[in-house]
């Protein structure tokens, strides 16, 4: 290995030793931001909660373009302990930006801006809309990420330009009856009659079937210790997904539409929020085709794949729907990564990382020399 790779890997260990759960992303929030200090770049920290913010300028006007990273952790029990693990890569890819930024500086920036932005809570989902929220793309013309793929969709040198996340959202109800005595239930209106109708009604939605989606109950909780009383409560929970974001907003309204039909075909009511989610992937094409010729250059034609679509989810495309004028892209690195994502037994070729600050490097030469 050369200084950069070893130091790539040192900078991997250290990160990977240091899990921390999103915004609680203390240790290395700091850790991340005294080290890209050293390379040159100015530093603001606490952005968006954990969020670290560094810039570096060059000498010419032009484009600011943004290299993002998540930092957070994940939380799982294992052999009946409490543990937290990078099951997910976020400390590869912080050491792949930090690493790709280091070398970008060392090399010099003749134009534009070089901004790098690490992430907290991207599990959480909501760690991109606290950097949005506290300006950290205000100035951002150009924003570039990157995520380890599982070796179903991606091998060691082999990368995809553009990894298509769908849209994903969390929908909540409460159904609203009349308690009554058991033996009266003509003078109640029983809520789990009303959720049954509601689930009946949510699995009979349907959307354009040539565009990926699902939409089912996943949380049904209703009753109490009287069981000889008709509930008047019940609590419900949807997990929505569709890979546009035109079907997303459409498959909102038919599931809030068929929980509050469903209810009252037996008289409830029902009250329904939407608590979370994140936006499916748009792409400039042009960003596109930049990573195409980048892969090419790392990896050879044989590394470059085509577009892939996942149904998961990323915070990260909450930067362009903030920002439509952005202009995003995303790489799916591929790196033998087995059983998979936040599987907390999750280990990957950890030679392929190398592979990805290179991607990043050719990218962001190319935009700002």
């Amino acid at each position: 290995m050369n200084e950069t790779e070893t130091r790539l890997q040192a900078t991997y260990d250290t990160l990977h030793a240091m899990p921390e759960v999103g915004f609680a992303e203390h240790l290395t929030s700091a850790w991340l931001a005294e080290r890209i200090g050293t390379a040159g770049f100015s530093v603001t920290t606490g952005v968006g909660g954990t969020g670290v913010v560094a810039v570096l300028k060059g000498t010419e006007p032009g484009p600011v373009v943004a290299l993002r990273a998540d930092m957070d952790a994940l939380e799982h029990v294992v052999n009946g302990e409490t543990v937290r693990v990078h099951s997910c890569g976020h400390d590869s890819h912080c050491s792949m930006v930090l690493t790709a930024a280091e070398e970008l500086a060392k090399a010099g920036i003749r134009r534009g801006t070089l901004k790098i932005l690490f992430q907290p809570a991207e599990e959480k989902l909501t760690g991109a809309t606290r950097m949005i929220e506290a300006g950290a793309i205000d100035d951002v013309d150009i924003i570039l990420g990157i995520h380890l793929r599982p070796i179903q969709e991606a091998k060691t040198g082999q990368a995809t330009p553009a990894l298509y996340h769908g849209s994903s959202y969390i929908m909540e109800a409460t159904i609203t009856g009349q308690t009554a005595h058991g033996a009266r239930p003509h003078l109640g209106i029983n809520a789990i009659d009303g959720a049954a109708a509601a689930v009946q009604a949510v699995n009979a939605i349907h959307i354009n079937p040539v565009i990926p989606f699902t939409c089912k109950v996943t949380k049904l909780a209703a009753g109490g210790a009287t069981l000889n009383q008709i509930p008047d409560k019940a609590v419900m929970a949807l997990d929505l997904r569709a890979q546009q974001n035109d079907a997303m907003k459409l498959l909102l309204t038919k599931a809030e539409h068929a929980i509050k039909a469903g209810a009252a075909t037996v008289g409830a009511s029902a009250e329904v929020t939407v608590t979370g989610g994140v936006p499916g992937a748009e792409y400039h094409p042009e960003i596109i085709e930049l990573a195409r010729e980048a892969i090419r250059n790392v990896l050879g034609e044989t590394g470059l794949l085509a577009p892939v679509v996942t149904p998961g989810g990323e915070d990260f495309h909450n930067f362009a729907q903030a920002r439509p004028s952005l202009k995003a892209g995303y790489i799916g690195l591929g790196c033998n990564l087995t059983p998979g994502l936040h599987d907390p037994a999750m280990k990957f070729d950890r030679s392929a990382l190398i592979n990805g600050v290179n991607i990043l490097i050719h990218m962001v030469e190319k935009l700002l020399k």
